[in-house]
């Protein structure tokens, strides 16, 4: 075994990376913000590094138009700090299932030569915890030529597939730095009434997918009569804890690795990072496993709740951009649709305001010019607004349009049921 290369800063770790080169970057939180910062202060020095990565928080001055002869980003997914820069053309996105992702690095479609990863440091056995975010990484590490990770002691030790020798790192820096946190979104009225439908769907004993913001929030606190929960996700949020800790989520029904939260990673306050640490209850692993919908649809009553910018009167979601305007990614959504509705008595779940702030209608005639279309018509189950719960499954086009019109908001109804009859003439 070889002993990583010890920089003595931050600029010294990067120094290798040269022009022309695919640079990994480690996912969300876990994303190495003294690495990027000085990547980015060698931009003099560099032409043509693409940086590869999923959503990321914090740091993310590459995408600058200032920087752009130096470095040009390839999103998986588009997290805030990066969409001005897909949205002006400064950078790109790549459509893809988010359980594909690790195939695209182990077959050779998208190459790396470097990984920028951030670890905990090494045990008494000289290994390293991928920590907060194990997802993509994984695959990544395997197929750099060169890995270089900031080894910080905020990085939680997790249990699960990211352990990783530190015989396996090329290069490390030592930092001992905060990781960013996201507060957890409060709900507002219209959220808390979605969460509560979302929560009506939920029988004792199913496993649980969910995502971040105001609504996954709203439904998990409308969850503390329940009983026997189970988790298999792609990623948590501190909304988690509390029904884990009031014993509503005890994962003994689940099939896939029952008694244990399984999820890629993990986005949040250091109260959540502090709470899995060294926790065996939570297993973070694979993407390619976790999202894998043969996997998902062993476990029973997955319920899977995912968002959505909008809904056409058939059924069509859109969840990845506003018109032509990309504005996040495909993601797990699709795995997790697909495996829901596979799993004996699971619940494929749509869930979204019936109105825009600015007040447009969400359940529209067509989609909006541009849009994309992430979860199709035939694959679509529950649609959840706060005006109830549209179920289109084995249901007609005419079937549709009136469960979608029932829970439009009020001031859209009549507009949507004179397309409907002018259109299909029904």
């Amino acid at each position: 075994m070889n002993n990583p290369h010890f920089a003595s800063s931050a600029l010294d770790a990067v120094s290798t990376i040269q022009s022309n080169s695919r640079v990994f970057v480690q996912s969300v939180a876990a994303a190495p913000q003294e690495l990027l910062k000085a990547l980015v202060s060698r931009h003099n020095e560099l032409q043509n590094v693409e940086l590869v990565h999923l959503h990321t928080e914090g740091f993310a001055d590459y995408v600058l138009p200032e920087y752009a002869n130096s470095f040009r980003t390839n999103c998986l997914f588009i997290g805030s700090n990066t969409r001005k820069a897909v949205q002006s053309g400064n950078a790109d996105f790549t459509p893809v299932f988010l359980s594909e992702v690790p195939l695209l690095f182990r077959s050779g479609i998208l190459p790396l030569d470097y990984a920028l990863i951030q670890v905990s440091p090494p045990d008494a056995h000289g290994y390293c915890s991928l920590g907060v975010s194990i997802d993509i990484s994984i695959a990544a590490i395997e197929v750099a030529k060169v890995v270089i990770a900031q080894i910080n002691p905020k990085m939680p030790r997790t249990h699960g597939d990211g352990f990783i020798h530190v015989s396996e790192l090329d290069i490390a820096f030592l930092c001992d730095t905060p990781l960013v946190e996201v507060a957890p979104s409060e709900p507002d009225e219209v959220e808390k009434t979605i969460g509560a439908y979302c929560a009506e769907l939920i029988e004792n004993g199913s496993t649980l997918q969910m995502g971040i913001g105001a609504i996954p929030n709203a439904v998990l606190a409308a969850l503390h009569s329940h009983s026997r929960l189970g988790v298999h996700t792609e990623m948590f949020s501190d909304g988690l804890i509390p029904l884990i800790e009031s014993g509503v989520v005890t994962n003994e029904e689940k099939v896939i690795e029952p008694g244990k939260v399984v999820t890629g990673f993990v986005m949040g306050t250091k109260k959540l990072y502090d709470y899995i640490d060294d926790n065996p209850l939570i297993a973070m692993k694979d993407i390619s496993y976790v999202n894998d919908t043969s996997i998902i649809r062993q476990n029973p009553k997955v319920i899977a709740i995912n968002s959505a910018i909008e809904v056409d009167i058939t059924g069509q979601v859109c969840a990845d951009s506003i018109g032509t305007k990309m504005y996040s990614g495909v993601g797990g959504q699709m795995d997790f649709i697909r495996g829901a509705s596979l799993s004996k008595g699971g619940k494929p779940i749509i869930a979204l305001p019936s109105q825009t702030s600015k007040g447009q209608s969400r359940i529209t005639t067509q989609l909006h010019p541009g849009a994309g279309v992430v979860t199709t018509r035939s694959h679509v189950h529950y649609i959840v607004t706060e005006f109830g719960v549209a179920y289109l499954y084995g249901k007609s086009l005419r079937q549709r349009a009136k469960e979608l019109i029932g829970i439009a908001h009020p001031n859209h109804r009549e507009e949507l049921e004179r397309y409907v009859q002018d259109t299909w003439q029904y």
